[in-house]
């Protein structure tokens, strides 16, 4: 069955491709042998995360860009991370329902994800959905995340190219140096634009970027690296740092929707002509690798501990007997008599 619906992936069968999608976001039996047979066909995509806080037009500026990049014959995978149903546990499907205009297009796939209250608003299972969409041969993957937040900088870690999505009247200039937002951006979006108070939200932008050093994405990615205590490669050191543009749009009209794609575009050939692309994507893995070594080791350590002794630390830890910490390193002791 796995086999039959790696050959669907890679032909671009739709059915397929839904089928595998349910399998790496369920976690469900032959995902390791499904994403380890379509991983030597990725890398082809270009993948653009779009963010920012709820209100700003996300949505609608991703549908905006569906619609441009249709118009330029590429094809589009999508991956919309919703909030997480309270009763189901399923995706709200919120964005799906808003871009139900491509519902008929099949150089277009769209899919809603749960958060799964993850952190940085994706879901674990999203990098794999983007690769497997990848594998599926779509030229480019949209990934729309919950919003942006003083930890929700998770994508940088995912996408080539960051978009950053703003509006008018919203109190972004604060929040921006605030959440760092800023340093997470690669292109920022003013959207909305033709309300009031447009322009100035772009002028305040470009000014807060020029008051300080620009980040580069080799930056914040080593930032991640050093958070991750992992080594990070640094480009030459003449290298030029990007300066994300502010880019305004209306995406209701499609109104600076082609602007937007050619700074995407600028971008993702700086990243090719500085020499910076090898270097993230080798730090990317790298933290990639230390989240996914972190999960499996902490699921295969609560299966050896006995359910006795867990429940033992904690009421322990209820009763006021031990503190987490003390708890933690009980527990480690009992797996190490565990696989000894």
């Amino acid at each position: 069955m796995i086999d039959t619906i790696i050959q669907g992936v890679l032909s671009g069968q739709r059915r397929a491709l839904a089928r595998a999608l349910t399998i790496v976001e369920n976690g469900r039996a032959g995902m390791d042998d499904l994403l380890a047979a379509l991983y030597p066909h990725t890398g082809r995509a270009a993948v653009i995360g779009v963010t920012g806080a709820p209100g700003s037009g996300k949505s609608s500026l991703v549908n905006a860009m569906i619609a441009a990049y249709r118009g330029r014959g590429q094809t589009v995978g999508v991956v919309a991370v919703d909030p997480t149903s309270p009763f189901s546990g399923g995706a709200i499907l919120g964005d799906r329902i808003r871009m139900k205009q491509h519902a008929g297009d099949d150089g277009v796939f769209i899919r809603s994800m749960a958060t799964r209250g993850s952190l940085g608003g994706l879901s674990q299972a999203t990098r794999d959905s983007i690769r497997v969409l990848d594998a599926a041969g779509f030229d480019v993957v949209l990934v729309e995340t919950v919003g942006a937040g003083q930890s929700e900088v998770d994508i940088v870690r995912t996408a080539g190219t960051t978009l950053v999505v703003t509006a008018p009247g919203m109190g972004d200039d604060v929040q921006a140096i605030k959440a760092g937002i800023l340093e997470i951006a690669d292109v920022l979006v003013v959207n909305k634009a033709d309300q009031i108070g447009a322009g100035q939200a772009a002028r305040t932008l470009n000014h807060m970027l020029e008051l300080g050093h620009p980040a580069s994405r080799l930056q914040l990615v080593d930032h991640h690296g050093v958070m991750e205590r992992l080594p990070a490669p640094h480009p030459a050191p003449d290298a030029d740092l990007w300066l994300p543009p502010v880019v305004q749009t209306v995406a209701t009209e499609s109104r600076g929707i082609v602007e937007l794609l050619d700074a995407i575009d600028a971008h993702r050939a700086y990243l090719q002509s500085a020499g910076i692309a090898p270097h993230i994507e080798a730090t990317r893995i790298q933290i990639e690798l230390v989240d996914r070594l972190r999960e499996s080791l902490t699921r295969r350590m609560i299966e050896r501990i006995d359910a006795a002794e867990w429940g033992a630390l904690v009421a322990a830890i209820s009763s006021r007997e031990m503190s987490p910490g003390q708890a933690v390193q009980r527990a480690l002791s009992l797996y190490d008599k565990s696989t000894t």
